[in-house]
Order: C-alpha cells, then sequence, then structure tokens
C-alpha cells in the first residue's frame, strides 16, 4: 500500500518537521505566542490547500467537504485574539496532477493524529482555547484517517505514479519545515 510507502519513505522529513514544531510549541507562554505558532500553520496549510484543489474535491475525496481545513486554524487564531495578518511566508509543493495532491495532502490529514497531544502539551502551558484545529476529528479520527488512506491507495496505478505520490508527501513535510524555520523561535 502506497500509504506505508509515503510513511516509510518521508520518515525523517516527517521527525525533523515535528522536532521543529514541537520545539516551538514548548516555547509557548500566552496566547499570542501560540496563535504566532497557529499562524505558521494557516500559513502553510492554506497554501497548500489552494495548490491541491484543482485535483482533490468531491468526486476524487468524497467526504472532502467534512474534512478539517485551514478555516479551523482560522478560527483558533481569531479565538486567541489575533486574526491571520502578517503570516510568515509559505510555499506549497508544485503539484500538477492528482498522485501528487494526494501525495501533500497525506501530510495535512496525517496532522491530525499528532492533535490531542498537541492539546495536552499546550493545556500544560496554560492554553485552554483555540483547539478546534488541533482537536481533528475527536473520536472519529481514525475513522476519518482509514478513509482517507483507503481513497489514496487506490489513486496510484502504476510505480511511477506512487513515487510522484512519495515525493510531493516528502517536499510538503520540508516545505512546512521551511515556514516554521524562517519565524523567529519564541524564546
Amino acid at each position: 500500500m502506497v500509504s506505508i510507502k509515503i510513511k516509510e519513505a518521508t520518515k525523517q522529513a516527517h521527525q525533523e518537521l515535528e522536532k521543529t514544531v514541537v520545539l516551538q510549541l514548548k516555547s509557548v507562554r500566552s496566547e499570542a505566542d501560540y496563535a504566532r505558532v497557529l499562524k505558521n500553520f494557516y500559513a502553510y496549510f492554506r497554501e497548500v490547500e489552494q495548490a491541491v484543489a484543482p485535483y482533490i474535491h468531491s468526486e476524487t475525496l468524497p467526504d472532502i467537504a467534512e474534512r478539517r481545513n485551514s478555516s479551523y486554524l482560522k478560527k483558533d487564531i481569531e479565538e486567541l485574539g489575533s486574526d491571520v495578518s502578517e503570516l510568515p511566508l509559505a510555499f506549497a509543493p508544485e503539484i500538477k496532477n492528482l498522485c501528487q495532491a494526494f501525495g501533500a495532502l497525506y501530510v495535512l490529514e496525517g496532522s491530525i493524529m499528532g492533535g490531542p497531544y498537541i492539546v495536552q502539551m499546550l493545556q500544560k502551558y496554560g492554553m485552554d482555547k483555540g483547539f478546534h484545529f488541533f482537536s481533528g476529528y475527536g473520536a472519529e479520527s481514525g475513522k476519518m484517517w482509514q478513509a482517507f488512506t483507503q481513497v489514496l491507495n487506490a489513486i496510484p496505478q502504476t510505480e511511477e505514479e506512487e513515487q510522484s505520490m512519495i515525493q510531493a508527501a516528502d517536499e510538503t513535510f520540508k516545505r512546512f519545515e521551511d515556514v516554521f524555520a524562517r519565524v523567529p523561535s519564541l524564546s
């Protein structure tokens, strides 16, 4: 299954991104700090969503309207008393086909699985709101991930298409980390 191949092939990029994100999250000490971190997510997710939009819609991913997106991040930012002005630079990977679009969306959808841990970490630092995005699909997160990977696994028909999907996912992780690397640390 291509979802397993993506996980294995992107392990290093995923770990590097996770380390960078966790360091910033551990520096959160105020709602303003948290909003600044969320702006990184919002800027990048919005860019990737725009890049995949021509390829991912209700015909290619039937439950796309039910899936979490950058509007949840915007809501969280605003709930924390900030807005979506002054966003960091964010560049989505180049998306030219359905396989690349699903490779990029793999990263965004996969981020849901770590959301509950992020909420717990932030609660330790005194945060008590702004969790619409990181709450993912709640108790349905596992089910939604399975539904997504079932569609993703059925898309590539050739080894070349699988590689295209894997490369897009890897680049999506790396460009996401670039957003955090360009923004000064909170500490």
